[in-house]
């Protein structure tokens, strides 16, 4: 088992190891009463051993399943919880553990965020895109048919458990995805986790690998690094979004049923075009993406007639400033930058060369 510590204003652990469901009371904390189990649907066999071992430590564990995937981040299901949550008798001592994929932990964190104006969040992901993205970070939120994550709050989880056994239980293409942000990670801060999945692609791509838990940490240590520093992405945090401004847009195109891992990868691969075109980034390095993405079975390329329902997209993007767009471009591998109010010739050109 290890332990990330996540610092800032609201400190707290990420715990990342097999069979880690012991640690959870700890994080839940002495003095909650009733807990919330928020899951997906489709979870229920993974929810359970959480709700017995909540049981076993004295707490009023109560399963509250919602739909499964981006369906659940949806004002209408968060509104079904706060009235569940109301129903239970939750009070601000009292805790929502969120168990499932991205989506799952960004409901429910954003639940316990605005029930009671803010009550506890303990986070477990059983996805590889949760563990090293959703849960950590403490960003929350829902979906609406305007964009994604366009409501939502920051509000830090007061734990995130990490069991890797559950990741045996993933769809391999879901697993995959979920590697675009391990990868992601690489490129703007730790270049070693590129090294790591390009000594052995068929190893990362598999929950069984041999370096699946140093790859997850690595990840988490990356966004913990990060997110201590910049809460509520004032600046330095924004450089996790790289690849997320085309990456949006796509998973807006196709109606938020496109996996998200391979929308970043897409994007990622965007972003690394405009910086060689910009003039900022060796075209080795943007080499370098399309090579590591491809090798695990990532996408790098998207339908050449979409553009121009993405450029339009684009503009709803949480980083932009009024009217000009922001990119996060690479400067040189592990070497972030901004790129802002790029030429529309530039942003096309860029898309040309990603485009099938």
């Amino acid at each position: 088992m290890t332990v990330v510590r996540v610092g800032g204003a609201d400190p707290y652990d990420v715990v990342i190891g097999a069979d880690v469901l012991g640690d959870l009371p700890r994080l839940v904390g002495r003095r909650a009463r009733i807990v919330a189990v928020v899951h997906g649907e489709g979870l229920a066999a993974l929810a359970e051993p959480v709700r017995e071992a909540l049981e076993k430590a004295g707490y009023t564990a109560l399963p509250m399943p919602v739909p499964d995937g981006e369906a659940a981040k949806e004002a209408g299901v968060l509104a079904g919880l706060w009235s569940r949550f109301a129903a239970a008798g939750m009070t601000r001592t009292d805790v929502v553990v969120g168990v499932g994929g991205g989506a799952t932990t960004d409901l429910a964190g954003f639940a316990a965020a605005s029930f009671l104006r803010g009550v506890r969040a303990v986070l477990v992901p059983t996805t590889l895109l949760g563990m090293v993205d959703a849960a950590v970070g403490g960003k929350t939120g829902i979906n609406i048919p305007e964009g994604k994550n366009l409501v939502g709050a920051f509000h830090p989880p007061a734990g995130v458990l990490c069991d890797l056994a559950t990741l045996a239980t993933m769809p391999r293409e879901d697993y995959i995805s979920g590697l675009a942000e391990v990868i992601k990670a690489g490129f703007i801060a730790d270049p070693v986790i590129l090294d790591l999945v390009a000594a052995d692609p068929a190893g990362a791509a598999r929950p069984d690998g041999p370096h699946t838990s140093e790859l997850v940490e690595r990840a988490v240590r990356v966004k913990a690094d990060v997110v201590a520093s910049d809460l509520k992405e004032s600046g330095l945090r924004e450089i996790l979004n790289y690849g997320h401004t085309l990456a949006h847009a796509i998973e807006r195109a196709e109606d938020y049923r496109f996996r998200h891992g391979h929308a970043v990868a897409v994007g990622m691969v965007y972003a690394a075009e405009l910086a060689v075109l910009a003039g900022r980034l060796d075209p080795s390095v943007r080499d370098r993406h399309r090579d590591v993405l491809a090798s695990v079975g990532l996408p790098t390329s998207y339908a050449a007639a979409a553009w121009p329902d993405l450029r339009d997209a684009m503009t709803i993007d949480k980083k932009s400033r009024g009217a000009t767009l922001r990119f996060v471009v690479l400067d040189a591998l592990a070497e972030p930058g901004r790129l802002e109010g790029p030429d529309e010739d530039l942003l096309r050109t860029a898309y040309e060369r990603v485009a099938r």
